[in-house]
């Protein structure tokens, strides 16, 4: 069964958007390139977050395989959901941001038909 972080690892207060838990009971994790984290993923890149860009609250949620792009929500921003590029310099790191995992989930799912086309055409 898919684990997110649990209550003790989430800052104070956040709580993951509905539509995420939707996804997950579709199982609907693996996009081709974007997947989403599991629990033990999502720690470690957390930590990292943490240390990285210590101004932000970040709480990845979402992976791109082919590069270092990661999605986030950020405590107190309501259910926004930020594509970084991990391990840019601070400051540099935001790439996108989406409104809510549903504008998030259209923008992955065109990546994923843009990708497959890509592969069919090879």
């Amino acid at each position: 069964m898919f684990k997110l972080l649990n209550e003790n690892d989430l800052p104070e207060g956040f709580v993951y958007p509905q539509p995420l838990h939707k996804l997950i009971e579709l199982n609907l994790t693996n996009f081709e390139v974007w997947y989403l984290m599991d629990y033990e993923s999502a720690k470690v890149r957390m930590s990292g977050l943490d240390k990285r860009y210590p101004q932000r609250v970040l709480i990845p949620f979402a992976r791109r395989g082919d590069c270092d792009d990661i999605a986030c929500f950020e405590a107190g921003q309501g259910q926004s959901v930020f594509v970084i590029h991990d391990f840019a310099s601070e400051g540099y790191e935001q790439r996108e941001i989406f409104e809510n995992i549903w504008d998030w989930l259209n923008f992955v799912i065109m990546i994923m038909i843009d990708f497959e086309k890509m592969e069919m055409s090879d």
